[in-house]
């Protein structure tokens, strides 16, 4: 059977180009970055040229990356890490400010941190998706340290007003963090014109493989690790590199950058023609999220009295791979706390289903994938 693949927010396929250049760092160039003989020194020029190229999309320094396995590690140390400088240097300072719409590797960071004494506030968004300023703005005290607010929510597609909200932040002498895993590659990120000073990103979102992602910060921003060990990525991130996922993410972003016009296009072309032949068929379906400022490739729908589940395992039995709500919480029955959050009641939430397109995609996927839905649902 045909395999048609609607899941590109949950993880996408390793483009041949990038397969094809991390290859070699599996079996023929295995050797230790930080040994000093010639092996391990061309480890380590093949994960300073992908230093590079992650920082070029991002518009940034090569110093101002460092290697993690994830993007939630990549939050993980963002908010811990800042946190834990705070307590490192005695500031007095312990508010951090995020959004009741975030991935659950902040959400749930936040909460260990409230554990451990910290204040967290939890803004709220409008049934967009979208944080008011002013909600922001309010919630700011004189232990305010960092704002953390994701660049584009991984459900519903919702891009923020992300150069509004660092200024926010810096005006108050705040650093500002953002989760851009379902951004980066899918849309420009200047953290430089957006005034980002942390951004965290995933391999595995953007045609790379599993297990490597990266994070961002602004040189002159101190942060503790969390993990113990040895002096990798600047003493910050203890481990022996992955390198071959290091040159795949590379690669990844080098192609990303160059292709982002006509990839964005495609990728818009196949969101909009999904939605209107979604309404044309099913009038009274609910569409989440802005249909202006959402990622190029999501879509969020609920069918009203549809339960997500059962539909997911009949799209599978014709081959379509989608899914009702984020990756990370797929296996939890709860309706997304996103859709919560920007108030869709429940029984509508238990519906819901999130397409999200990608390079390997057509046209005529996206038919086949409405003519099934049709078929499925009215049955």
């Amino acid at each position: 059977m045909d395999i048609k693949y609607f899941d590109n927010a949950a993880t996408t396929k390793v483009k041949d180009e990038v397969f094809r250049e991390m290859l070699p760092y599996l079996r023929l160039e295995y050797g230790n970055p930080s040994s000093v003989y010639s092996l391990g020194r061309t480890a380590k020029r093949a994960m300073e040229i992908s230093r590079r190229r992650v920082a070029s999309i991002l518009n940034c320094d090569s110093s101002e990356i460092y290697f993690t396995s994830c993007g939630s590690e990549s939050d993980n140390l963002a908010l811990k890490g800042l946190a834990y400088m705070q307590k490192y240097k005695k500031t007095g300072k312990n508010h951090i400010i995020t959004s009741k719409i975030e991935h659950p590797a902040i959400l749930n960071s936040a909460r260990t941190l409230e554990k451990q004494g910290f204040k967290v506030t939890y803004v709220p968004v409008d049934n967009k998706g979208f944080i008011s300023l002013n909600s922001i703005e309010n919630a700011i005290t004189n232990e305010t340290f960092l704002i953390s607010i994701m660049f584009a929510n991984n459900e519903i597609g919702t891009i923020q007003k992300i150069e509004e909200i660092s200024s926010i932040a810096h005006k108050n002498n705040i650093i500002f963090h953002t989760d851009a895993v379902q951004a980066v590659g899918n849309v420009p990120i200047d953290v430089k014109k957006l005034g980002i000073d942390m951004l965290s990103l995933s391999g595995h979102k953007l045609y790379a493989p599993k297990g490597i992602g990266a994070l961002y910060v602004k040189n002159g921003i101190e942060f503790e690790r969390f993990l113990d060990g040895g002096s990798q990525e600047k003493g910050k991130r203890s481990g022996t590199e992955n390198i071959a996922g290091v040159v795949a993410l590379g690669k990844a972003c080098e192609i990303a950058q160059k292709n982002l016009p006509q990839y964005m296009e495609k990728l818009k072309t196949f969101r909009d023609y999904f939605f209107s032949k979604i309404q044309e068929k099913f009038p009274d379906v609910v569409i989440n999220g802005s249909l202006e400022n959402r990622l190029p490739g999501n879509c969020n729908i609920c069918f009203k009295n549809i339960e997500s589940g059962e539909l997911l395992l009949k799209l599978d039995e014709v081959g379509i791979c989608a899914s009702g709500r984020s990756a990370c919480s797929s296996a939890n029955s709860i309706p997304s706390h996103v859709l919560a959050a920007i108030g869709v009641p429940s029984d509508i939430a238990k519906g819901a289903l999130r397409i999200t397109f990608g390079d390997f995609n057509t046209i005529e996927d996206v038919d086949f994938l409405v003519r099934n839905l049709e078929r499925i649902v009215k049955k």
